[in-house]
């Protein structure tokens, strides 16, 4: 009676080695400068200004991930979001607002809440320093590497801006207790004087995405950025909505409800070309990096 073959005997075919399954590509940012649909309207409030909105980026599914994935702007710091550098202040009249802000906290609701004023009396308003010069604009001081507002992982009062927080458990939107660049991020706000063929002009209002490039030179430094990375983009309202409140305060209610009638049709006409031959126009619809998360591993969500 014959032996039974073993795995070593010649007369064994050996196993074929199971197949590696290859890498996923890694996922990465999508062009800044990727084609746009942009739209133009004169402003219902005022007739002498002219709003340019850019549809591919308002009608996108970018969402914020603080807290659920944000792998943060630095590498090396990764539970601080955006907040690593601290908040530059528009105005005198951010700098209120905030203020105003930071004297409802108390130290359970904020980490690195420095006190009342030097001299000791108990008048919240006077909280000693909270702020810093950066050139010549004001900024929230930087504590531990990152905002003075920003509580760290583990503190018992919660982790993230203590004024949004704050915001939250009063019932007020973001606009109401926080810096101004913090609020609108990513959102951009930018002016232009525009001079017609006659010579009349008007104040152009552009609404677009705040991309790397809106932090200055130091932008590109960044490890991480939020606005063109499809990892952001997983949404389920698109800008215009799920930012309605910011973009309402950036523009007005009336040019808001302009807006939103512009978002719609943009995305109506999104669904139409998907169905026909035109789909090769869709870079001009839809931004890069919404494309992006919709398609990562070779199939459509």
């Amino acid at each position: 009676m014959p032996a039974t073959p073993q795995r070593n005997d010649p007369a064994v075919p050996p196993a074929r080695p199971r197949a590696k399954r290859p890498a996923p590509p890694p996922v990465i940012e999508t062009p800044l400068d990727a084609p746009r649909t942009w739209a133009e309207f004169t402003d219902p409030a005022d007739e002498d200004q002219r709003f340019r909105v850019d549809l591919s980026w308002l009608t996108s599914s970018w969402t914020c991930l603080f807290g659920v994935g944000c792998p943060g702007i630095y590498a090396d710091r990764p539970a601080d979001g955006c907040c690593t550098l601290g908040a530059h202040f528009t105005d005198d009249d951010d700098v209120e607002r905030v203020r105003a802000v930071a004297a409802e906290l108390s130290p359970d609701e904020w980490q690195f809440h420095p006190g009342y004023g030097r001299r000791g009396d108990k008048d919240p308003t006077r909280l000693s320093r909270w702020t810093e010069i950066d050139g010549e604009a004001r900024k929230t001081l930087v504590v531990d590497g990152a905002c003075i507002f920003l509580n760290r992982p583990g503190f018992p009062g919660g982790e993230g801006c203590a004024l949004h927080q704050r915001g939250v458990h009063t019932g007020r939107a973001p606009h109401r207790v926080k810096p101004d660049v913090c609020w609108q991020l990513p959102i951009r706000r930018s002016y232009r004087t525009v001079t017609r063929p006659d010579g009349t002009t008007y104040l152009e209002i552009t609404i677009t995405e705040f991309d790397r490039r809106g932090w200055g030179a130091g932008g590109h430094d960044l490890d991480w950025y939020c606005s063109a990375h499809p990892s952001a983009h997983v949404g389920r309202e698109p800008v215009f909505r799920s930012c309605r409140a910011e973009l309402t305060e950036l523009m007005g209610a009336a040019a808001y409800a302009a807006l939103e009638v512009r978002c719609q049709a943009h995305l109506t006409s999104v669904r139409t070309f998907r169905s026909v031959e035109a789909k090769k126009l869709l870079p001009l619809m839809v931004h890069p990096a919404t494309v992006a998360a919709r398609t990562i591993g070779g199939k459509r969500r």
